[in-house]
C-alpha cells in the first residue's frame, strides 16, 4: 500500500532519572532527509536515532526533536568561578571606598553581575538513556508510520476513482478510433468531390488505398494497449509493499506521452475533448503523487 509523507506523532517516557520526550513531523521530499534536535550534551546517540527513522521512512523530509531531562544527582553539577567573583567584590568594595558608602557586599549583588556560577559539563551515561529513549522514539515513529498509511489511503481511494474515470474514457477514445478508417475514407471522398465538382470519375480503389495511408498514419491502437498496461501496473504498484512514489511519478510521464500521442493523431473533435478530460486527471494524479513516499 502507499503512505503518504505528511504526518505527525510524540512521546513521552518519564521513567526516573530520565524524562524522554520525542516530537516528530515529516513532509514531502525527494529524498530522505533527517533534521535532528537533540539535547545538548547526547549528541553520540544521534546514528542511534536516525538509524531507526531509516527503518521507518524511505523517503521524506524528517523533522525530529529529542528532549531528555536528566534528574540524577550525577546529571546535574555547577561550578563557581571564583577569580571572577573575588575580582568583582574587590571592585564593589573600592567604590565602597571611593564613594564613602557604608554596608557590605552582598551575595545578592555579587550573583547579579552574572558568570559567577556555571554549570558543568557533565560526562553522560549513553547507555544508561538508551533504553529508555529506545522504546518511546519507536513507538513515535511506529505512530507516525501508522498516520502516513492512513493517508495514504485515503490518497489510494482517490487514484482508484481517477484512474476507472480514465480507464472508461479509454474506452471510449477505442471505440472513436475504431470509427477512424471509415472517417478518413468518407473525408476523403468528400474532399476530391468538392475539388472535382463531380467532373471526374473517383477511383474507389485509389480511394481505398489512400484512406487506408491516412488511417494508418492516425492509428493509436498501440497507444491505447499502453495506456492500458499503466493502468494495470499503476494498480499493483499501489498494492506493493515497497515505495511507490518514484516508480508512479515515472509511470505518470508514460501515461502523459502516450495520451499526448494520441492527442497529436486525433481526427475527431469529440476524441481530443476526450484526450484534454484524460490529461486533466492526469495532472490531478502527478499534484497527489508528489505526496507519495
Amino acid at each position: 500500500m502507499i503512505k503518504c509523507m505528511t504526518a505527525y506523532a510524540r512521546s513521552e517516557n518519564q521513567t526516573a532519572p530520565y524524562t524522554v520526550r520525542v516530537e516528530v513531523r515529516s513532509f514531502n521530499s525527494r529524498h530522505l532527509d533527517v533534521a535532528l534536535k537533540l539535547t545538548h550534551g547526547f549528541e553520540s546517540l544521534e546514528e542511534r536515532i536516525k538509524g531507526i527513522i531509516a527503518a521507518t521512512v524511505a523517503r521524506g523530509r524528517v523533522d525530529i526533536r529529542v528532549q531528555i531531562h536528566d534528574a540524577s544527582e550525577a546529571g546535574i553539577a555547577f561550578e563557581v568561578n571564583l577569580p571572577r567573583a573575588r575580582a568583582y567584590c574587590e571592585a564593589l568594595t573600592q567604590l565602597n571606598h571611593a564613594l564613602d558608602l557604608t554596608g557590605q557586599t552582598s551575595i545578592e549583588s555579587v550573583l547579579a553581575a552574572g558568570g559567577m556560577i556555571q554549570a558543568l559539563e557533565v560526562e553522560r551515561d549513553m547507555d544508561a538513556v538508551w533504553p529508555q529513549l529506545e522504546p518511546c522514539l519507536r513507538t513515535a515513529m511506529t505512530d507516525l508510520d501508522a498516520m502516513r498509511r492512513v493517508e495514504g489511503e485515503n490518497m489510494a481511494r482517490d487514484f482508484r476513482q481517477r484512474l476507472d474515470a480514465i480507464e472508461t474514457m479509454l474506452e471510449e477514445i477505442g471505440d472513436l478510433a475504431a470509427q477512424l478508417p471509415e472517417m478518413v475514407r468518407q473525408r476523403l471522398k468528400e474532399r476530391i468531390e468538392a475539388l472535382t465538382h463531380g467532373v471526374v470519375e473517383i477511383d474507389q480503389t485509389r480511394i481505398a488505398q489512400e484512406a487506408a495511408l491516412l488511417a494508418d498514419r492516425s492509428d493509436i491502437s498501440e497507444e491505447i494497449v499502453r495506456a492500458n498496461s499503466h493502468i494495470q501496473q499503476f494498480r499493483a504498484l499501489m498494492e506493493d509493499d515497497t515505495p511507490a512514489g518514484r516508480p508512479l511519478n515515472f509511470l505518470l510521464q508514460e501515461f502523459n506521452r502516450e495520451f499526448n500521442t494520441m492527442g497529436s493523431k486525433s481526427g475527431k473533435a469529440t476524441m481530443s475533448h476526450i484526450i484534454v478530460a484524460v490529461k486533466s486527471e492526469l495532472e490531478k494524479l502527478r499534484e497527489q503523487i508528489q505526496n507519495v513516499e
